[in-house]
């Protein structure tokens, strides 16, 4: 039988493993109660709870009201106060699941961040030194007119990314402040 699997560059297979490493040594950190709350709330999460739910309330409210309609005292009548304390108890812990997986979920995903970051800008940094040998190349060969092209000129150089970091921030401030003015009223400055 034939192999399906494309075959890939070197690169991108060493891209691949290191995202992949990534990912199997985010895991492998976890706690084992991380690793529990992971599974709870991976069920939780899952249509058939949602329906096992359903079902056990159904269950809950039909005994106590048949019990009542039977001329029996039910253990949990209306307004079912007991059912009402595990609904809150129950919403509670699944809140505090759903907060602590995306907490975890959140560190992997700020390592896939970083991650990006830095393979963008050794791109940028790579795409600078590829304009700066082909303007190189084309001011060496005898048969290519030789001119000035400043904007090739300024993509050859690396940007600085500390230079980028503060220049998103002062956009960002000033995006800020053209918002804050736009919400003032009228005649307000």
């Amino acid at each position: 039988m034939e192999d399906l699997t494309p075959i890939l560059p070197a690169h991108i297979e060493d891209t691949i493993r290191s995202i992949a490493r990534l990912h199997a040594e985010h895991h492998q950190a976890a706690t084992p109660v991380q690793r529990v709350v992971d599974r709870v709330t991976g069920f939780v999460g899952r249509p058939r709870f949602i329906g096992a739910l359903t079902v056990a309330t159904t269950i809950w409210i039909g005994v106590n009201l048949f019990v009542l309609w039977a001329g029996h005292t039910p253990p949990d009548p209306p307004p079912f106060p007991w059912f009402d304390s595990l609904v809150g108890i129950g919403a509670l812990y699944i809140a505090l699941l759903i907060l602590t997986t995306q907490r975890h979920a959140d560190e992997l995903a700020q390592h896939r961040e970083q991650l990006t970051l830095e393979l963008a800008i050794l791109n940028e940094q790579k795409t600078a030194k590829v304009i700066e040998l082909l303007e190189e190349m084309r001011r060496d060969n005898p048969s290519l007119r030789n001119r000035v092209d400043t904007e090739a000129a300024a993509m050859a150089v690396p940007a600085d990314p500390q230079a980028v970091l503060d220049a998103i921030k002062v956009s960002h401030a000033e995006a800020e402040l053209l918002d804050e003015a736009d919400r003032l009223p009228d005649g307000v400055e």
